[in-house]
């Protein structure tokens, strides 16, 4: 089950290639469907690992095979839902009357990227070993490039290629941290790093966490993804929700769950780094007038608060794994909902900036709603699941105890304030109040669009009630 689970999005996004109009809409829809059932009947939902045939390759101490357990199947599930979601929304999103870009042409190569993108983040989740993981990692590289470049303008191309640049630099770190264990060891396994010895470990330990540092966005790699919001906002919440972020995340949490190699100085180099990112978010806040680029700036944000968790985890306390695992569970169904709300703002209106959208409520109430919504859910408050999250960190911080623990649960408390603050205040100016000229252009946008923003709604509510049995289990097996 597991190779039809790989193979039915890859098959789709071959055959959505060809396909134009309704009839790519359709496949890629069916696809998408496809694929979450899947995704839910392989979850391994009684704690019993799903495995496929190892098959042989040409490099020694080398299988092939797929493997879902616990972590895999949380990072499938939100692929498989958050793409599903997104797919819909797409068709009628990608429409001439989108006043912000107007096109019907090329679903296509959308769809065709789109589902590879799917394909190779699933690979990652069912990756057996570190060679794997790295085949998918670098297959996400370049379906990214492809969504961010996707209109085909000159920043569009340009921003494509710094996503990829600066990624790609970072991937430099991860083969040199599978060149060490294949050297030392002979083998890619999960397992296999514990056979290194103690700076060896570190080491590898190091390599790969910059690597995933690159990919999540976090300092010093983080200038590419505000510059990627030139991408369709569909795509766009891909790239933040499920997908090439996440993949960082889910590399530095993989490395965490199946080696242990985060201890000691690493783990504190994880927590660190990450409370500096978690503020050079914060600061983008207050300059971006464009609601995606603020977006942009709050994933980097959150994307920092899951390695704090991870970080805190690696020091001991399952709380901060449960919390960095919840974060990205919960996250993912929070900044749809924002991303697809803002897309359907810019859809009906033609502007993003802040400065000119006043009084949405008046005109786009149901779209209004779930942005509201999406604010207070990613702004920390109960009883969302980003709430929960935060207070399991928050908690596995006071846990750890001493200066260290004490500091980090303060830097979390003040960052939530002042996100709260900031989320609030824009909320206020771009919802409320008398309409501006814009806004009162504006209208939701078709019924499927809408039906979406409220699926996504209940999931942003539901999160940490749906993912928590699944967190758990991964956190037992950690202990």
């Amino acid at each position: 089950m597991l190779l039809v689970l790989l193979l039915v999005p890859l098959a789709g996004g071959l055959a959505c290639a060809f396909l134009s109009g309704r009839r790519a809409d359709m496949l890629a829809a069916a696809t998408m469907v496809a694929t979450a059932v899947l995704t839910l009947a392989s979850a391994p939902w009684g704690g019993k690992v799903a495995a496929s045939l190892q098959v042989w390759s040409p490099l020694p101490g080398v299988a092939l095979g797929l493997r879902l357990d616990g972590l895999g199947a949380l990072l499938a599930l939100v692929v498989s839902l958050v793409g599903l979601c997104i797919v819909v929304y797409s068709a009628d999103y990608f429409s001439l009357q989108n006043r912000e870009h107007a096109e019907e042409e090329g679903k296509g190569r959308y769809y065709f990227f789109f589902l590879v993108f799917v394909t190779a983040m699933l690979g990652m989740a069912m990756a057996p070993d570190f060679f794997q993981v790295f085949l998918f990692w670098e297959l996400t590289t370049v379906c990214s490039w492809a969504l961010i470049s996707h209109y085909g303008s000159s920043e569009a191309i340009r921003s494509g290629l710094k996503a990829m640049a600066v990624t790609q630099f970072a991937s430099l770190f991860f083969i040199g941290g599978l060149l060490l264990l294949y050297a030392q060891t002979g083998s890619f396994g999960f397992a296999d790093v514990a056979l290194l010895s103690p700076g060896a470990r570190a080491a590898f330990a190091m390599l790969l966490l910059v690597a995933a540092w690159g990919k999540a966005a976090q300092v010093p790699f983080f200038t590419w993804l505000p510059s990627a919001m030139v991408a369709p906002t569909p795509a766009s919440a891909f790239l933040h929700a499920a997908a090439m972020v996440k993949a960082g995340i889910f590399l530095a949490a993989r490395c965490l769950v199946s080696t242990g190699a985060f201890t000691g100085w690493v783990a504190a180099a994880i927590t660190l780094a990450a409370l500096i990112t978690l503020y050079v978010g914060l600061a983008g806040y207050f300059f971006a007038d464009d609601l995606k680029r603020l977006l942009a700036f709050s994933t980097i944000a959150n994307l920092a608060l899951m390695l704090v968790g991870i970080g805190l985890g690696a020091m001991g306390s399952a709380d901060g794994l449960e919390g960095g695992l919840l974060h990205l569970w919960s996250h993912s169904f929070t900044k749809t909902l924002l991303f697809l709300c803002v897309g359907a703002i810019a859809w009906s209106t033609g502007v993003r900036a802040i400065s000119q959208l006043r009084g949405l409520a008046r005109t786009m109430p149901l779209t209004a709603a779930g942005f509201l919504l999406g604010a207070l859910a990613i702004s920390g408050l109960p009883p969302f699941g980003v709430f929960w999250s935060k207070l399991l960190i928050l908690r596995a911080a006071l846990a750890v105890g001493g200066a260290w623990g004490w500091a980090t649960a303060a830097l979390v408390v003040v960052e939530s304030a002042l996100s709260l603050a900031w989320f609030l205040w824009v909320t206020h100016l771009v919802l409320f109040g008398q309409a501006s000229e814009r806004a009162r252009a504006g209208r939701d946008p078709s019924p499927a669009m809408q039906t979406v923003l409220a699926a996504l709604t209940g999931l942003a509510l539901l999160a940490p009630y749906l993912g928590m049995p699944l967190i758990h289990w991964i956190a037992r097996g950690v202990a």
